[in-house]
């Protein structure tokens, strides 16, 4: 659907229009404030005119069909006037009231209607239950909001906002950045965020795209929407609320649990090149760092501070947030000591306090930084954002301290900022100078910095989409579960490392599997009826003899008659025994919104427990496993501990892949996947697939 006419429309028909106080008449008063050129057309039958506009009696009285109906009366007056719409050609409508779609099944009822409406005449529809949408590049506005001046608001950013409020304190700070597009979407009863998303990619008067969401409706549209940002180079910055994790009704292995909505969402973003932030104030620091002349590079910050305290700050945040902070290399830091004296530490961050002669020290400072060849980023923190900070007395010129850093900025490709290390505060005239310049000014030194940090990962090179291998369907369509000894056969084929086993139906033939396979072994009943075998009884391990395996082939047998349901035995399988080893976890669960998922954590029942792994969409790009793997909280505990070799992390990747690969080839008929334990052996000798279960699609 085109919804140009709902973004930019060129007449505003405004049904319910008054001169007393109202959304109708903030709107009016606000187009006339932004001096839009277009034509207004009250509809209210009591005025003849308002606010200096002729004002018809009903929609069906005006001279032609109006691009835009805004609908200011009450949900119980706008089906009346929208079955209307058709028939004078309107192009788009906007419903700020509730009592729709979120409400009861009266309101389900209208909204139901009005789609249909919209849908068969191409009517695009902002809300119902939204605040509509505010174009200050074009001066139009349906926007239910007044506006005073326009002095700022207009910029390059895109935002799109499920929730009225995260518009309001967007739009609430413009020092560092103006805005294009506002939508207030609402219920996106028609209309929905990925067809805004999708315009604002198209629009030549936005650069960054901002999104607010409560929920994703159409994901495959919204990813394919995030596609179309990146291929144009236009950052997408987005924050999901509602971050607790859906209920499912049933799940069969522990992936579909691990893998809640919002883990999900977040990889799905980061696959396809979106900056997620937690909060409100993240958001406003990441739109402000989108801002600048150059974006980072790189991830590695140079920091100049002129406090010893403050360096420590930001030293113990960068280890606690991962931010890149290396050290000043030895030619370099002899440069600066040269001016400054001695810094302490690593000089990173660089106090350049010295003597205080910061008009001696901070030129010097920014020219190592901008030389520096380990620093891709330059940030300085002073805090002297209503002072002079270059200590000349008698002098409050706010821009005497930043000219510094504009000049540093002019003379180098790599990004300059001001960090302010309390969040929201800056000095204006610092903020506008700089922004004149391309150097943005940060607020909050986890926020600022971290933003700064976010934007870099997002604009540094990704490694592509992996080439896996297809061995074709496997036969798993139809079945209630895969048994672990099919599911075995199945995974190995794509070079998962499996373990040592033999499938018998007779004691004869287990106890002949045994010999080939050694003792101790594992004996485990095999059914695609039951997912779950311990809980029955249907495992024995720990076989050290023939006597053994007899003794555990009768109970199994004993067992399987007290299962309680209907159920069809393969057989028997006798199994190696895996004793040393990691007990890892890797699995693949499909989203009901965005398709398979892979996990990697640490197995047996821990992963229920810490809840520790890593989550990729698929498919996996190049050095993903490796990358999971690294991850893990528990990534220690992989490596050489209290004098044992490191484990086989090579191996567990191969497995990882290998899982990948099958879970691809198999798509459309998969619905999960568990490989739990894959022990992983020492370095060397490789990681074994204890066990294995594959849930079909139903």
């Amino acid at each position: 659907m085109n919804i140009d006419r709902l973004m930019k429309p060129k007449s505003i028909a405004f049904v319910g229009a008054s001169e007393n106080p109202s959304i109708g008449q903030r709107i009016m008063l606000a187009l006339k404030t932004m001096g839009y050129e277009g034509k207004v057309y009250p509809i209210n039958p009591k005025y003849k005119t308002v606010l200096g506009h002729d004002c018809y009696p009903s929609l069906k009285d005006l001279p032609e069909g109006p691009d835009a109906v805004a609908f200011c009366v009450g949900y119980q007056r706008v089906i009346e006037n929208y079955r209307m719409l058709p028939e004078i050609g309107a192009g788009s409508a906007t419903i700020f009231d509730g009592g729709f779609g979120e409400s009861g099944e009266e309101g389900r009822k209208l909204q139901e209607e009005i789609v249909a409406i919209s849908r068969e005449a191409s009517i695009a529809l902002c809300g119902p239950n939204c605040q509509g949408v505010f174009n200050p590049a074009a001066k139009s506005s349906t926007y239910s909001q007044g506006i005073r001046d326009m002095t700022g608001l207009v910029g390059n950013v895109g935002l799109v906002a499920q929730s009225g409020s995260a518009c309001i304190a967007m739009l609430s700070d413009i020092r560092r950045y103006g805005f294009s597009v506002v939508v207030s979407a609402g219920n996106e009863a028609v209309t929905g965020s990925a067809d805004y998303f999708n315009w604002l990619v198209d629009d030549p008067n936005t650069k960054v795209i901002a999104g607010f969401f409560e929920a994703i409706r159409e994901p495959e549209k919204f990813v394919a929407a995030l596609d179309r940002a990146d291929k144009a180079g236009k950052p997408v910055v987005v924050l999901k609320v509602g971050k607790s994790e859906r209920t499912r009704a049933a799940i069969t292995g522990h992936t579909g649990g691990l893998a809640g909505e919002s883990t999900v969402f977040s990889q799905i973003l980061k696959a396809h090149r979106a900056i997620e932030v937690d909060d409100i104030e993240e958001m406003k620091e990441v739109v402000a760092v989108c801002q600048g002349k150059y974006l980072p590079k790189g991830r590695r910050m140079g920091v100049i501070t002129a406090s010893g305290g403050l360096a420590e700050l930001i030293l113990d945040l960068s280890t606690e947030k991962g931010f890149d902070l290396p050290a000043l290399n030895a030619k370099s830091r002899a440069e600066i000591e040269a001016v400054t004296g001695h810094i302490s530490g690593d000089a990173n961050p660089m106090d350049v306090w010295g003597h205080g002669e910061y008009a001696r020290n901070l030129p010097a400072a920014h020219k190592v930084l901008n030389e520096a060849p380990e620093m891709d980023i330059v940030v300085e923190s002073l805090e002297g954002y209503d002072l002079n900070p270059m200590g000349r007395p008698g002098e409050n010129d706010p821009l005497a301290g930043v000219q510094v850093i504009a000049e540093a900025a002019a003379q180098s490709e790599k990004p300059h900022y001001l960090l302010n290390i309390c969040q929201g505060i800056m000095q204006s005239a610092q903020a506008k100078f700089l922004r004149e310049k391309g150097v943005v000014v940060l607020t909050g030194t986890r926020q600022g910095m971290g933003a700064v940090d976010l934007v870099a990962k997002w604009n540094m090179p990704r490694p592509p989409i992996r080439k896996g291998v297809s061995k074709g369907k496997a036969a798993i369509a139809g079945r209630p579960t895969v048994n672990e000894y099919d599911a075995k056969v199945m995974l190995a084929a794509y070079g998962a490392p499996v373990s040592k086993e033999k499938l018998a139906t007779t004691l004869d033939a287990a106890k002949e599997a045994a010999k080939g396979i050694g003792y101790p072994v594992v004996l485990k009943a095999v059914s695609d009826d039951i997912p779950h075998k311990t809980e029955y009884g249907l495992v024995k391990v720990g076989l050290a003899d023939e006597a053994a395996l007899a003794t555990a082939w009768a109970e199994l047998e004993a067992n399987m008659k007290k299962v309680g349901k209907p159920v069809k035995l393969a057989g028997f399988v006798v199994q190696e025994m895996v004793k040393d080893g990691v007990e890892m976890f890797a699995g693949v669960s499909r989203d009901p919104q965005f398709g398979l998922t892979l996990a990697v954590g640490f197995g047996g029942i821990e992963i229920e427990i810490t809840r520790d792994f890593a989550l990729r969409p698929l498919p996996l790009r190049e050095g993903d496993a490796e990358a999971m793997i690294a991850e893990l909280r528990g990534v220690k505990r992989l490596g050489p501990v209290r004098g044992a070799p490191p484990a086989d992390v090579k191996s567990l990747a191969t497995a990882i892949y290998g899982l990948a690969d099958f879970a691809m080839a198999n798509a459309d008929d998969l619905q999960e996947i568990d490989l739990n334990p894959i022990k992983v052996r020492a370095e060397g000798k490789g990681s074994v697939v204890v066990d294995a279960l594959i849930v079909p699609n139903k």
